[in-house]
C-alpha cells in the first residue's frame, strides 16, 4: 500500500496550503509565529515532509482565511 504523504492528492493538498498563505500574504515565519512552531516546520509542511493532523488544518485554515473544505477539495 502507497503511504498517503507521497499521494498525488497528498501534494495537491499542500499546494493548496501554500497557495493560502501566499493569498494571505504570510511569510513561513509569520506563520510560524502564529502556529508557534519553528519557520522550518511550515517549510516542511508545505513541501509534503511532514503531515497535517486535523486540528493543524484547522488551525491554519482559521489563519489563513480560508474554510477547511478548500485544503480537502
Amino acid at each position: 500500500m502507497e503511504k498517503t504523504i507521497k499521494t498525488k492528492e497528498y501534494a495537491r493538498f499542500v499546494e493548496q496550503l501554500k497557495n493560502a498563505r501566499l493569498a494571505a500574504g504570510l511569510k513561513q515565519i509569520e506563520v510560524a509565529k502564529k502556529v508557534k512552531r519553528p519557520q522550518s516546520y511550515i517549510s516542511r509542511v508545505e513541501s509534503g515532509e511532514y503531515r497535517l493532523d486535523i486540528l493543524e488544518v484547522k488551525r491554519l485554515a482559521k489563519i489563513y482565511g480560508k474554510s477547511i473544505e478548500y485544503f480537502l477539495g
